[in-house]
């Protein structure tokens, strides 16, 4: 297994450049400056630090005066003045010009959503060309905020991704190679979320809409699809797991357990929990 190294990562200031509804619950938000020539990520599950302003600032409130100071002059700061700060993937880096994509599930705002919306999500489905951010992102390309990491021998990849993971999840889809085999599992809210994803993998991906079974978040779909699916150690398998965490827990539960996968060929990430904002799972940390 690799090992990802400790990398510095830095603040960089960037603006909206467009946005794109992608679906009834996910729209994609491009992000550009001039900082960004310096930023470097070589991963597809990249995690990112977003920090947006709340409705009426100009921009985000951080202390970046403070320096390595800045995580407790921003925790000092009143509730309703420091910046939002909520954990995203980068979904594309392109160069010429310098820009960033980010994927925004929009709990709360889609038709029939039984949660109330966050403030990342209604900054998103309002965000306008111009609009200021900040992003704590990665200085080189390799760095610990990036998850998926396959084994060498890896002979057939297995994925899981809610809404919140479909962004990462859908970039190492288009980024296996010619030859790799894939089994993909995505949960989205509704039928107009699927998207089509072009690679070059031996990819199975399977797009389970809850929707239309009114199925509860709380259970992954795809759990009684995986029970039916033939994996063996002579599959040499690699286990990507991402979403909510109960979620997780259970699939990596059924890889683990039930199936018997090395629990270092399986990675999992909790993205969120149900009932749970980030300042709370933050303070649970």
């Amino acid at each position: 297994m690799t090992t990802a190294v400790a990398a510095p990562f830095r603040f960089f200031s960037l603006q909206v450049v467009r946005t794109r509804r992608l679906g009834p619950s996910l729209i994609r938000v491009t992000f550009g400056g001039p900082d960004l020539h310096a930023f470097h990520s070589g991963g597809r599950d990249q995690s990112l630090s977003l920090f947006l302003p709340h409705p009426g600032q100009p921009e985000p409130v951080v202390p970046l005066e403070l320096g390595d100071g800045w995580w407790q002059g921003w925790r000092e700061l009143p509730d309703d003045v420091r910046a939002v700060m909520r954990s995203y993937t980068l979904r594309a880096l392109r160069r010429e010009p310098d820009e960033i994509d980010i994927d925004f599930a929009l709990h709360g705002i889609e038709p029939g959503g039984s949660v109330q919306a966050g403030p990342a999500s209604r900054w998103a489905a309002r965000a306008t060309a111009g609009d200021r951010v900040l992003l704590l992102g990665p200085a080189i390309a390799d760095n610990r905020a990036i998850r998926f990491r396959p084994p060498e021998d890896t002979g057939l990849v297995i994925l899981w991704g809610d809404e919140t993971a479909v962004p990462a999840a859908s970039a190492i889809v288009e980024s296996l190679p010619a030859g790799t085999r894939a089994r993909v599992w995505l949960e989205v809210p509704h039928a107009g979320d699927v998207q089509d994803l072009a690679t070059e993998a031996d990819a199975e991906i399977t797009w389970l809409v809850r929707e239309e079974t009114g199925s509860a978040k709380e259970s992954p779909m795809a759990l009684d699809l995986l029970r039916d699916t033939p994996v063996t150690a002579a599959d040499r398998p690699y286990v990507w797991i991402a979403g909510e965490s109960t979620g997780v827990k259970r699939l990596r539960r059924h890889f683990v357990h039930e199936r018997g996968i090395d629990r270092r060929r399986v990675t999992f990430v909790g993205y969120w929990r149900h009932g749970v904002s980030e300042e709370q799972l933050r303070d649970e940390s």
